[in-house]
């Protein structure tokens, strides 16, 4: 008995990935939707969605773990599979359908490097000791938050960020972003306070504002506001 229970202890954190996964392939199947009616919603709209839930289960699959001491690297590896597909390949078809319908034939293809970038950020996360408690590069769950943000306002009514010279600049800096040696801090807090926390509770002030004022187009600008702390931030080391 106390065998099966280890085996499902040592499982949990895996399940909880395996539904982080899931959640990006149903974004994917939304987002291909585009301005079409899905359950009540837009299927854009689903594809936000699901992209959350994998946040979601983003954290508690790492939360779980660490309550649960069921470190593995099978988990390790499986995370950053599950990450790949949420958070780059499937904020990279929601850019894709959006261009296509606001006729940007060509920029579309553009999309495609975004993944390529989410992949090499996540398979130099994974080797690189550097990273415990800070990150080397932006983190690919801000990628897709960014990329949520940007498709929104497109999907508002918005032509300026359809434009080629604004779209092709914001697709190569944000997929350099993910692979350069820019250092921002992680939301890991080891304690409540303020002191040595400050960039980390006016990033979460800034984003509850944000999206009060803005609703899911204001992720944009959090990323943005996100990796001008991160740089001012590491400015002072």
């Amino acid at each position: 008995m106390n065998y099966i229970l280890n085996v499902i202890r040592r499982n949990i954190p895996n399940c909880i990935t395996c539904m982080n996964i899931l959640a990006g392939l149903l974004s994917i199947v939304c987002s291909i939707q585009g301005e079409s009616s899905l359950w009540g919603l837009k299927g854009y709209e689903w594809g936000y969605i699901f992209i959350g839930i994998a946040a979601v289960a983003d954290f508690l699959d790492g939360f779980s773990a660490r309550l649960l001491h069921a470190y593995s690297e099978m988990g390790k590896e499986l995370d950053s599979l599950s990450d790949l597909v949420s958070f780059g390949v499937a904020p990279a078809l929601a850019v894709y359908t959006c261009m296509e319908l606001n006729g940007a034939e060509w920029m579309k293809w553009l999309a495609l490097i975004i993944p390529v970038a989410g992949a090499l950020r996540l398979a130099r996360f994974n080797v690189d000791t550097r990273q415990t408690e800070n990150f080397i590069g932006l983190p690919i769950p801000a990628n897709a938050l960014f990329w949520i943000g940007y498709t929104s306002i497109v999907y508002s009514g918005s032509t300026l960020l359809s434009t080629p010279w604004i779209f092709v600049t914001a697709v190569l800096l944000e997929s350099w972003l993910m692979v350069s040696p820019l250092r921002l801090f992680s939301l890991k807090f080891k304690t409540w306070g303020w002191k040595g926390n400050e960039f980390r509770w006016i990033l979460i002030l800034t984003a509850i504002g944000l999206i009060f004022c803005m609703g899911v187009e204001g992720l944009m600008w959090l990323i943005i506001v996100y990796v001008a702390y991160g740089i001012f931030d590491g400015s002072k080391k």
